[in-house]
């Protein structure tokens, strides 16, 4: 579904995500603003691009709008101003609750999306073992989520949406409640997952370490409501090794994103 919303009540003038990363755009933003229905202004004039091939981490203060944008761009909430592109039945979704059902087994999550989008049996089942898999899980597909630590049910979750070879993911902190040396771990398997869908990646963090590594940008907002305060270009390459971690150059890149995270946070609104 293409969704494009008409112009509305302008606001002040955004700054551009455009970060001409090769592939086709797969997500725009243009003067997009939401506002609740209570009067809280969430979202205020983001413009930005999204291309696949490219993963983006959004960074910000907590209550932002980070999810927002998220939600704003599947569908899930409407804009109340400016303009959306996004093919809304092409997108993978993880959430910070890996969401899935305790009466189905491992192989029962992943299949779900696909069994709702009427994929046949055997179809499924095929495409189900491949990217358990892509993620670790092969050997677990009759156990249940009640017998999986929380960073196997963060894989199930990202199983179950890479299974329909969604051009878009996004992620919503999928990784927050769980220990750093699992998480990191996960953060390298995500991108072994990137360099091979070669999907448009969007992540929202609270972890400026994480953000940095995952990403070819970092776009750090500002207090709600949410603005782009900067764009971060990581110059990196794909795959990165666990190791660039302690790269002199990555700490510098954390430190730059830091400061203007700081920025942010004491920026008027």
């Amino acid at each position: 579904m293409t969704v494009m919303f008409t112009d509305r009540k302008p606001h002040e003038p955004g700054i551009s995500g455009d970060g001409g990363a090769p592939g086709e755009v797969r997500l725009k933003f243009r003067g997009t603003c939401l506002t609740f229905p209570d009067g809280t202004e969430a979202v205020r004039n983001v413009d930005l691009d999204i291309h696949r091939g490219e993963f983006v981490s959004l960074i910000g203060p907590s209550g932002c709008g980070k999810s927002t944008l998220l939600r704003i761009a599947s569908g899930l909430l409407e804009p109340t101003g400016g303009k959306l592109w996004c093919d809304q039945k092409d997108i993978g979704y993880v959430f910070q609750d890996p969401t899935l059902l305790p009466w189905r087994s491992v192989q029962g999550n992943v299949e779900l999306f696909a069994e709702l989008h009427g994929v046949p049996k055997r179809d499924r089942a095929a495409r189900a073992a491949e990217v358990l898999e892509l993620v670790g899980l092969t050997g677990s597909e009759s156990k249940y989520p009640k017998a999986l630590s929380g960073g196997m049910r963060s894989r199930v979750s990202m199983a179950r949406s890479l299974l329909l070879h969604p051009s878009l993911f996004l992620f919503d902190e999928p990784f927050a409640a769980i220990d750093e040396i699992t998480r990191e771990r996960l953060n390298d398997q995500l991108i072994q997952l990137f360099v091979l869908e070669q999907f448009a990646g969007v992540f929202v963090t609270h972890s400026i370490s994480e953000a940095c590594f995952l990403a070819s940008r970092v776009i750090v907002m500002t207090k709600r409501p949410a603005r782009v305060h900067a764009v971060v270009e990581v110059p990196f390459g794909y795959p990165r090794p666990p190791e660039l971690r302690f790269d002199k150059d990555f700490v510098e890149i954390t430190k730059q994103v830091s400061t203007l995270l700081r920025e942010s946070q004491e920026g008027s609104a």
